[in-house]
């Protein structure tokens, strides 16, 4: 089956930083998401990868909004900036 995915990086150059934010993210809520086929996780398990990631995301930007910059280096998040 060919892959038809819609979702596409907005900025392709993020698309690297991205793939490990989601690492990330997947590693630090416990989900085995693999590089390749990940049809045996839940829709749950996906859905809390993609809304964690969000939530780091809303909580980066509101900290840079605010002057308070960006994670101090923590993660992935503080070199997508």
């Amino acid at each position: 089956m060919a892959n038809r995915s819609s979702n596409t990086t907005a900025v392709p150059e993020a698309k690297g930083a991205m793939d490990r934010f989601k690492f990330e993210v997947a590693s630090e809520l416990g989900v085995p998401l693999t590089d390749g086929y990940n049809g045996n996780l839940t829709s749950r398990q996906n859905g809390s990868v993609g809304g964690y990631m969000v939530k780091k995301m809303i909580e980066a930007q509101e900290r840079q909004m605010s002057g308070q910059g960006t994670m101090g280096g923590q993660g992935t998040m503080g070199q997508m900036q």
